[in-house]
């Protein structure tokens, strides 16, 4: 059990850093030309998708890369007390 909590840990964080990595992107070039950025949009958007359409956006932001982020962390919390 605990190696699936680790992987699940690890896939977690992977998820995590790619949301940064979005989230910044977007804020320099909205363009996904560069290939990290691409790869960042293609694994965060079946994650953010869902969220975004669920929460409307706020003043112009979308916070689907917030909620997404705050439910990761806790669920690495979950994961790392069962470890």
């Amino acid at each position: 059990m605990s190696v699936i909590a680790g992987l699940l840990t690890i896939a977690l964080w992977v998820l995590v850093i790619a949301i940064l990595i979005r989230v910044v992107y977007s804020w320099m070039s909205p363009q996904a030309s560069n290939p990290v950025t691409r790869f960042a949009f293609q694994v965060t958007e079946p994650v953010l998708g869902p969220v975004r359409r669920l929460l409307p956006p706020v003043s112009g932001l979308d916070l689907s890369p917030l909620v997404v982020t705050v439910v990761c962390y806790f669920l690495i919390n979950v994961l790392g007390s069962i470890r």
